[in-house]
C-alpha cells in the first residue's frame, strides 16, 4: 500500500511542512467527503453538460453569425481536442500543486471562458474560447477524481464514484434538453452563460469545502519534453479521427496523422523509460486491472457515445421530432444512468467490478441490438425500452471503470490516473463517432443508389448523389423546392430506409464492441491501492 502524507494547504497561515505528517482530520465541513463530493459535482457538471448541450445551439449560432457549416464544426472540435489533448498532463498538474487548486483554477476558467462566448460576435471568438474552455475542463475533470480518491475510505470509493458518474450520466444525456429550452426560449448565448452561476457556485462551495491532500512522494518536477511527446500524438490521433469523415479513411492525410501519431507514442513511451520523474511511469501498466479498465472505458465509450450519435438523427430526421422533444425521448437513458450508478456502486463495493462490469457490458450489447431493430414506425414504448436498457448498462461500466483505473494507481498518480480515465472516454467517443460514422456512410453509399432506382425516381448524376448520400446519412431527406408531392413521399422513404439501414449496421457493429468489452472485463479487479481518505472520520 502506497505510503500517503496529506497536506492542507487551505487554511488561513498553514504552511506546508517539508517532513511528512500525520494526514489532518476534516474539520467541519471542511474536507467532509459527502459535501467534496457535491462540491465536485457542480462543477464537473457544467464540463459534462458542455458536451452535448451545444450540438442544439450550433444552428442558432450559424444563422446569427454568418458562419459557414466547416466553421460551426470547430465549435465542437476546438473544444474536444483542447480537451482530449489536455488531459493527463493536467492531471499531472494536479498531483504536482495540488487537486484543490488545479480544481478551482479549472472552474474560474471554464465559467469565464463561457461567459465570454456568450459575449462574442464573430465565430473566430467563439471557436478560440471554446478551446480554453476545453483546456479548463482538462484541468478540473482529473482533479474531481484526485479529490474524491484522496478523501473517502476505499469502502465508500466506489459509491461516491457512482454519484460521480450519475452527475456525468445526466449532465451529458441532460444536455440535449436543457439547451433545446434555452435556445428556443432565451437565444443561443444563454447556452454558455447558465455556466456563469454554475461556475461561482463551484468556486464559493470549493473555497469553503475542499481540503487539499497530496502523497508524501508527489512528483516534485515536469517532464516537458514527455508533455510535449504525448501532446503532439494525443493531436495527431485525434486530429486524424474528426478529419477522416471529409478526407476519406483511405486517404494519404488521414494515414499522415495515424503514423505521426503512432511515432509520437513511441517516442513517448522510449522517453519515459529514461527521464527520472515521468509523466505517466510506464509501470502504471504493469497493472493487468489499470491496463482493462483503460482500454474498458475506450470500448464503452465507442458504443455509447458512437450509438447515441445517430440516436439523435433518428429521432429529429426521421421521427421529425424537435430538439425538445428528441430529449425527452432519452429521458429513460438518462434516467436509469441516475438510478443505476449509485446502485452500481454499492454492488461493485460488495462483490467487486468484474461480475457488474461484465453484465453492464452484456446489457449494453443487447441494448445495441435491440437498437438496430428500430424502424421509421417503431413506437416510443419499445425505444424507451431499449434506451432504459442502455442506460442500466452503462452505469456499471461508468463506475466500475473509474474505480479500477483510479484505484489501481499509486495515491501519487490519481490525478495522472484521473486523466487517463478521462482521456480514455474521450478518445473512445470519438473513435465511435468517426469508425461508426464510417460504417453508416458505406451502408448509405452502397444501398441509396438501389433504393432510390428501386422506388422509379429518376436518375442522379454523380454528383447528385453524393449530395444525396451526405443526406441520407443524418436522416434528412433530398428533397429540392417544388418537388411534386408524390416523389417527395416517395424520396422521405427512401431516405429513411437507407438511413435505418446504415443505423442498424452502425449498431450491430456497436454491440460487438460492447461484446469484447465483455471479455475485457474479466481482466479487472478491486483497487489495489485504494487507501481511505483523510475524511474518514465522517463517513
Amino acid at each position: 500500500m502506497t505510503s500517503q502524507t496529506t497536506v492542507d494547504t487551505t487554511g488561513p497561515g498553514d504552511k506546508a511542512s517539508s517532513a511528512p505528517s500525520a494526514p489532518p482530520q476534516a474539520t467541519g465541513l471542511r474536507g467532509h467527503p459527502w459535501f467534496t463530493l457535491i462540491t465536485v459535482a457542480v462543477g464537473v457538471m457544467m464540463v459534462a453538460l458542455d458536451g452535448t448541450i451545444v450540438a442544439i445551439a450550433n444552428p442558432a449560432i450559424q444563422k446569427d453569425l454568418g458562419a459557414t457549416f466547416a466553421q460551426v464544426q470547430w465549435i465542437t472540435n476546438g473544444y474536444f481536442l483542447a480537451l482530449a489533448v489536455s488531459l493527463i498532463t493536467a492531471g499531472k498538474l494536479g498531483d504536482r500543486f495540488g487537486h484543490r487548486q488545479t480544481f478551482l483554477i479549472g472552474v474560474v476558467g471554464f465559467a469565464a471562458s463561457s461567459g465570454a462566448i456568450g459575449l462574442s460576435d464573430s465565430i473566430a471568438l467563439v471557436v478560440t474560447f471554446r478551446v480554453f474552455q476545453g483546456l479548463f475542463g482538462a484541468l478540473l475533470m482529473p482533479a474531481a477524481l484526485g479529490l474524491l480518491r484522496a478523501t473517502f475510505p476505499a469502502d465508500k470509493l466506489n459509491m461516491a464514484i457512482g454519484i460521480w458518474g450519475m452527475v456525468i450520466g445526466a449532465s451529458t444525456a441532460g444536455g440535449p434538453i436543457l439547451g433545446g429550452v434555452l435556445v428556443e426560449r432565451v437565444s443561443w448565448q444563454s447556452v454558455f452563460f447558465i455556466n456563469v452561476p454554475v461556475g461561482v457556485l463551484a468556486l464559493v462551495l470549493g473555497v469553503w469545502i475542499l481540503l487539499d491532500h497530496r502523497a508524501e512522494n508527489a512528483p516534485r518536477s515536469f517532464d516537458l519534453l514527455g508533455i510535449a511527446l504525448l501532446s503532439a500524438a494525443m493531436f495527431c490521433l485525434v486530429w486524424a479521427l474528426i478529419k477522416a469523415p471529409d478526407w476519406g479513411w483511405g486517404a494519404g492525410r488521414t494515414w499522415l496523422f495515424v503514423v505521426a501519431s503512432v511515432v509520437g507514442f513511441a517516442l513517448f513511451a522510449f522517453w519515459e523509460t529514461r527521464v527520472k520523474e515521468p509523466l505517466i511511469p510506464l509501470g502504471l501498466f504493469r497493472s493487468v486491472p489499470l491496463s482493462a479498465g483503460v482500454v474498458l472505458m475506450v470500448l464503452m465509450a465507442i458504443a455509447f457515445m458512437g450509438g447515441l450519435f445517430f440516436v439523435t438523427f433518428y429521432l429529429q430526421n426521421v421521427h421529425g421530432m424537435g430538439p425538445i422533444d428528441a430529449g425527452l425521448h432519452l429521458l429513460p437513458l438518462t434516467g436509469m444512468m441516475i438510478v443505476g450508478s449509485p446502485l452500481a456502486g454499492a454492488m461493485i463495493t460488495k462483490l467487486g467490478p468484474r461480475v457488474p462490469l461484465a453484465g453492464g457490458m452484456a446489457a449494453t450489447a443487447i441494448a445495441m441490438y435491440g437498437m438496430s431493430t428500430l424502424d421509421s414506425d417503431t413506437g416510443s414504448g419499445v425505444m424507451s425500452l431499449w434506451f432504459a436498457l442502455l442506460g442500466l448498462g452503462l452505469a456499471p461500466v461508468m463506475v466500475g471503470a473509474t474505480e479500477v483505473i483510479v484505484g489501481n494507481a499509486p495515491m501519487e498518480l490519481s490525478g495522472v490516473a484521473g486523466g487517463l480515465q478521462q482521456a480514455a472516454m474521450q478518445i473512445g467517443g470519438s473513435l465511435g463517432t468517426a469508425v461508426l460514422g464510417a460504417v453508416m456512410a458505406s451502408k448509405v453509399d452502397s444501398d441509396l443508389p438501389g433504393n432510390w432506382k428501386d422506388a422509379g425516381l429518376p436518375a442522379l448524376t454523380p454528383d447528385q448523389l453524393d449530395k444525396a448520400s451526405e443526406a441520407v446519412q443524418v436522416g434528412v431527406p433530398p428533397v429540392a423546392p417544388g418537388t411534386p408531392a408524390e416523389v417527395a413521399a416517395k424520396i422521405t422513404g427512401v431516405a429513411h430506409d437507407t438511413f435505418i439501414s446504415g443505423m442498424s449496421l452502425a449498431s450491430l457493429v456497436a454491440a460487438g464492441v460492447a461484446v469484447v468489452a465483455v471479455l475485457v472485463a474479466f481482466l479487472t479487479k478491486r483497487g489495489e491501492n485504494a487507501e481511505a481518505g483523510a475524511g474518514a472520520a465522517h463517513i
